[in-house]
């Protein structure tokens, strides 16, 4: 079996080296695109490093080092703006990560396909909705006037309320991401060994049994690879949504780092120094996904990205 194996590789092999030509040419395009979309951008952090004027460019503008990481470190709004960025991602791992696993293990519970079909579409459906409308949806929702109140017979401004906020951004986080996320393990569970599962049946174990002994294995990789993921972009909440439902009067919650770049560098035209807390965060980001990925590791038998 190994010299049919190496046979075949050798083989393949051969046939790489003759016709090199044509994968160079279906490559090509691919490579080109990712130097120029991808490496080439990374240039861009040597603003980080310098008092940018557009003008001038990254090579005449006055070269300042880390000066501008050092202002930011030591401003007195940094552990706010630090804090508020990683209760956002924490929180919103913590109860919005279960939450696509179990829709897609309650999804594979269900018997009729038309059925099943049209409860996946109603789930997948507010993947579709742009992060502002849906925070439109929000804003609406939670007003003084709004259904809500409405219901409750209330007047409260939510939107106002510093504490509030976490909990409707990662509410409305999860409303809105977790059908769709769930795919890739409803994709994972159809390779569930249904014979398996009806052998747990027959030895009587109730639904829970039947999960860790049959479909948990079947998707225990995927979700080992998604929480690695998830961790190291931990710092990476994009600034559209917060902003979006930020007011004047939440801002204790709601002013994150990615929200502070984006005022600092497009609103006050800071651009060297947003350039900096960008690279800060995009740092931290890259630690938290190595240690995470190592202490996967060594709990998973040496299994990681």
């Amino acid at each position: 079996m190994k010299e049919k194996v190496a046979v075949d590789f050798h083989s393949k092999l051969n046939y790489i080296k003759k016709h090199w030509q044509l994968y160079v040419f279906f490559m090509m395009p691919a490579f080109v695109l990712t130097i120029i979309f991808k490496y080439i951008p990374m240039g861009g952090v040597m603003i980080a490093f310098t008092e940018y004027n557009p003008f001038r460019g990254i090579w005449g503008s006055e070269w300042v080092g880390f000066a501008h990481f050092e202002r930011f470190l030591s401003s007195p709004d940094f552990m706010t703006y630090l804090i508020n960025t990683l209760k956002l991602s924490v929180y919103g791992l913590l109860w919005g990560f279960p939450v696509p696993i179990i829709l897609a293990l309650l999804l594979n519970r269900i018997q009729s396909v038309r059925l099943k079909k049209n409860i996946q579409l109603v789930l997948y459906m507010p993947n579709f909705v742009s992060v502002i409308v849906l925070c439109g949806i929000v804003r609406i929702l939670l007003s003084i006037t709004g259904p809500v109140n409405l219901f409750f017979h209330s007047s409260i401004n939510f939107m106002t309320m510093p504490e509030a906020f976490r909990t409707i951004y990662i509410a409305s986080g999860i409303w809105q991401g977790a059908g769709w996320a769930s795919i890739m393990y409803t994709a994972a569970l159809s390779n569930a060994s249904q014979d398996l599962r009806e052998a747990a049946k027959i030895d009587g174990a109730n639904i829970l049994q039947q999960i860790k002994v049959v479909e948990w294995p079947a998707i225990k990789d995927i979700v080992l690879i998604q929480f690695i993921m998830n961790v190291g972009n931990i710092m990476s909440i994009g600034f559209e949504k917060a902003y979006a439902l930020q007011t004047d009067l939440n801002l204790a919650s709601s002013e994150i780092i990615s929200t502070y770049v984006y005022k600092k560098g497009l609103l006050d035209g800071d651009y060297g120094f947003s350039t900096a807390v960008g690279l800060f965060n995009t740092v931290i980001n890259i630690i938290l996904l190595i240690s995470m990925n190592q202490i996967v590791k060594k709990m998973n038998e040496g299994r990681g990205i």
